[in-house]
């Protein structure tokens, strides 16, 4: 990257970040770099602030695993745009800065140059594929072991979650797989010796927006920015339908899912393929399609794979029941009777149809058999309920006045006023 355009970037964190933001974050730096105790002054001039790997290992402690305190600590000294160099020995504020606007707001462009520099410090040179994985699956057992160091993992048992080792290794080949050599789709074995630069880095962060995610993840969490105001909203997760608590029933599935926001399907089959999809949307019960394109589709074992939507239609989301000229049943993507995931209204089958991919997401087959019997299906919502759904009618007088004040004048009152609750529906548990 050359010097004039690390001057644009490096300075894109004043109209990114709030003065509140950069006073807490200069704040950190501070915390880290020891520079806010008093010092001796030489000349009148206080000393220049600098932040060394010792000190940043200090400060990150035991949060961290691994070859990935020092990854971090390169991706901040790459950025330096006075000297002609592109590593400095330490880390001033400015840099400090600028790598925290780079990894938690930058775009793709900005995000790859500091990626390629924790994969590898040499500035100008390219990374391997083999250098990729390393970082990759550093960079997951990373944010796993963060997510447990900040106890962010309450009410999740490790136990039932899997093979840890397992599920890195299928997320690894899965973001792998999205990085190309000159655009062309290279095999697994291949990819480890291939050298790719910034241009081939830069459209693999675009493609593979995971990468993004983890590594805002990291940098939050390990420079402790999650117990502040600057860690943002999250939403727990809660489940709202699950066949083994709630048992088998089409009826008690649609109504435990209807209007809650996000949420995610999850789909064990007879044969012990995962697999699911995401639901922007709250669900709605209609027979038409329904969503928008931040849907996707997804795979769990015995492969990882993720897939968004193409374009090509939208047919996102559908759910329909009780009508006899129209398909009943959840379905998302493709179309009627050829759904990329489809669950029957009569409980129990499903099937996922896609010759060669779903139209909507480009999504394989994602069970073992194109018609599948299900072992398991849950759903959980992933955000906060619409706020449309928080002050959500409780009778069909509610939304007709008019109605309501003919019974008032002819002498009638509505039985169930003294029956309903005041102050809102109660959530089911």
């Amino acid at each position: 990257m050359g010097n004039s355009e690390s001057h644009s970037l490096q300075g894109a964190w004043r109209s990114q970040f709030s003065a509140e933001e950069r006073t807490f974050l200069s704040d950190i730096f501070d915390s880290i770099s020891g520079s806010n105790t008093p010092e001796e002054t030489k000349g009148g001039k206080a000393p220049k602030q600098q932040l060394t790997l010792a000190m940043l290992k200090a400060y990150i402690h035991g949060a961290v695993i691994g070859s990935m305190i020092i990854r971090i600590y390169n991706g901040m000294r790459c950025i330096d745009p006075i000297k002609k160099s592109s590593v400095t020995d330490s880390v001033s504020k400015k840099q400090f800065l600028s790598f925290l606007y780079y990894a938690m707001r930058g775009n793709a462009e900005e995000r790859s140059f500091i990626i390629q520099r924790m994969i590898s410090i040499d500035p100008d040179g390219p990374v391997t594929g083999r250098q990729v994985k390393e970082f990759i699956e550093d960079m997951i057992m990373s944010v796993i072991h963060l997510l447990k160091h900040e106890k962010m993992l309450r009410g999740w048992s490790m136990e039932k979650t899997g093979d840890c080792i397992l599920g890195t290794s299928r997320l690894t080949a899965y973001l792998m797989s999205e990085l190309k050599a000159k655009g062309e789709d290279l095999s697994a074995e291949y990819l480890h010796t291939v050298e790719f630069g910034q241009s081939a880095i830069k459209d693999w962060v675009y493609r593979a927006s995971q990468i993004s995610s983890f590594l805002h993840a990291l940098v939050a969490m390990a420079l402790h920015l999650t117990k502040s105001q600057y860690k943002g909203n999250q939403s727990q997760w809660k489940l709202l339908f699950s066949s083994q608590a709630h048992g088998e029933s089409f009826s008690r599935f649609s109504t435990q899912i209807l209007h809650k926001g996000p949420t995610l399907l999850i789909v064990k089959d007879s044969l012990g393929y995962i697999f699911g999809g995401f639901a922007s949307c709250s669900w709605e019960l209609k027979p038409q399609f329904q969503g928008d394109s931040r849907c996707f589709l997804f795979t769990l074992s015995p492969n990882l794979g993720i897939y968004t939507c193409t374009g090509y239609n939208d047919h996102y989301m559908y759910l329909n029941h009780g009508q006899q000229t129209m398909p009943n049943g959840l379905g998302m993507g493709g179309q009627h009777d050829y759904f990329g995931l489809w669950i029957d209204s009569n409980y129990g089958k499903g099937h996922s149809k896609a010759k060669p991919r779903c139209t909507t997401y480009n999504s394989p087959q994602l069970s073992a058999k194109e018609h599948f019997t299900i072992d398991t299906v849950e759903v959980w919502m992933v955000g906060n309920l619409p706020e449309s759904d928080l002050t959500k009618t409780k009778s069909v007088l509610d939304t007709d006045p008019e109605a309501q004040a003919l019974l008032e004048m002819i002498g009638k009152t509505r039985v169930s006023d003294g029956l309903r609750d005041p102050g809102g529906d109660e959530e089911e548990e």
